[in-house]
């Protein structure tokens, strides 16, 4: 079973962001991340395809005949596809919302073609999608909740170790402030170390300390996110436990990841490799990616997260997942260890559906390319573009304006953009978007012309 490719059936896509909503906040735009999987109406070439699509507000309209515009008959697909809508935006994930309302439930029920033949496609499985999985009878394409600590900091350094994959040196399952700076103590290092807490995302749980005086709250420390502080974060760490870890100094240091899935019936393979683009103060906040990660190490961070994938496949994992590394040069080459896996569709997940269902490419393990025949697909992705001329334009206006420029798709040479977070564009001048072209270098001068069409401050 593939989200990417299904032969027929019914996917009903929640795009809950059922995630620490204090970080969440945080994110510009945050509700409007639950349009980032809109790439899976691609799905609908297919004629067996049907897709019930979940949102807290209405998509717009243009938004929707933008993806279906990729498609040979968008009018065939459109009756294959239903919107369903809460019209809530209250700052709530979006499976709370509909859990509390039994009349849309039952119209989500309703709006399946054969209950036998569906199933939910999840951002990400809480508690609440599991609940919503038994009211609707329906499996859920992600992994259980009763594994969803293998996902956590402390749990993926368990299963990294399980697996044989290096990894930085550090402690796990730390639940106070105190345990943390006994941790900082017993690594024995000076200059910097990195806190992070179990369950966070993007980065945005991160605390780079400057090991200068045994209390960490008298360190130099820089959060990644806004706002944050010593006793904040000590609340959060109390509430759901940390890893301390040795900060790497090395130069150049390189954030490559892997995604992976793994079957229903146990099978598991990766599907793709990254370069993560990172900002934020400390360099550690995700912001896009490009496809695929460097040839220098593209083959070893694959073997590891095949070992990785077999660990969860055996413990029962389902789903899509997705693994971060860190890429060290040595005399020898580079150094690869495994930074954090992530039990969920991530960042990576939507620009790799969408380069692949455009373009009818399929991932090919010996040399982690996506080929078309005998060409390769490459691609540069960002989540991140905000412009302050954007702000208060419509979405169809902003596909209009790269249309207009020759910044579109061009499905006769399957190379251009694909859109996404349109929704964000009138309020907060933001979208993302995915560059593919036949090159590196063509896809990364495509993804620069885009940004300088956007707008200079883009």
């Amino acid at each position: 079973m593939s989200i990417f490719e299904p032969n027929e059936g019914t996917l009903v896509v929640i795009p809950s962001l059922s995630l620490p909503q204090d970080e969440l906040r945080k994110i510009t735009g945050a509700r409007c991340y639950e349009e980032r999987l809109l790439f899976l109406l691609f799905t609908l070439k297919r004629p067996g395809v049907k897709v019930v699509y979940l949102s807290s507000v209405p998509v717009d309209p243009a938004i929707v005949d933008y993806y279906l515009g990729f498609l040979d008959d968008p009018d065939e697909a459109r009756e294959r596809l239903e919107m369903i809508t809460l019209d809530d935006a209250r700052p709530l994930p979006l499976t709370d919302k509909l859990l509390a309302r039994p009349g849309m439930v039952d119209r989500v029920r309703r709006a399946l073609a054969d209950p036998e033949d569906s199933w939910m496609v999840p951002f990400v499985v809480s508690e609440a999608e599991e609940r919503l999985s038994a009211l609707l009878r329906l499996p859920i394409y992600g992994p259980a909740t009763a594994l969803a600590h293998l996902g956590s900091k402390s749990g993926g350094r368990m299963v990294g170790e399980e697996a044989g994959v290096p990894l930085v040196p550090g402690f796990t399952d730390l639940r106070s402030l105190t345990e943390v700076e006994h941790a900082a103590r017993a690594l024995n290092r000076g200059g910097r170390l990195m806190v992070k807490l179990n369950n966070s995302y993007s980065g945005l749980g991160n605390a780079i300390v400057v090991k200068d005086d045994p209390r960490l709250t008298a360190c130099r420390t820089s959060f990644s996110a806004a706002e944050e502080t010593w006793a904040t974060f000590a609340e959060k760490i109390a509430e759901r436990g940390a890893v301390i870890e040795e900060f790497l100094e090395d130069r150049p240091l390189r954030s490559p990841s892997a995604l992976a899935r793994i079957t229903p019936g146990g099978a598991y393979d990766v599907v793709a490799t990254h370069e993560q683009v990172l900002g934020g103060p400390n360099g550690d906040v995700y912001q896009g990616c490009s496809f695929p990660a460097s040839q220098e190490y593209r083959a070893q961070i694959g073997e590891c997260a095949e070992r990785i994938a077999a660990v969860l496949a055996a413990r029962g994992v389902v789903g899509l997942f997705g693994m971060d590394f860190f890429a060290v040069k040595t005399d020898g080459g580079y150094r690869t260890l495994l930074c954090e896996i992530n039990l969920r569709i991530g960042g990576t997940t939507h620009p790799f559906g969408a380069a692949l269902l455009t373009t009818g490419a399929v991932y090919d393990p010996a040399t982690g390319l996506l080929m078309c025949g005998d060409q390769p697909k490459y691609y540069v992705a960002t989540d991140n573009c905000a412009a302050a001329r954007l702000r208060g334009r419509r979405p169809g206006e902003v596909v209009d304006l790269l249309r207009a420029q020759g910044l579109g798709f061009d499905r006769a040479t399957r190379t251009g953009n694909v859109l996404h977070l349109l929704g964000a564009v009138p309020e907060f001048g933001k979208l993302g978007f995915t560059s593919i072209g036949d090159s590196e270098q063509e896809a990364a001068e495509l993804h620069r012309r885009t940004l300088r069409a956007l707008g200079p401050a883009a």
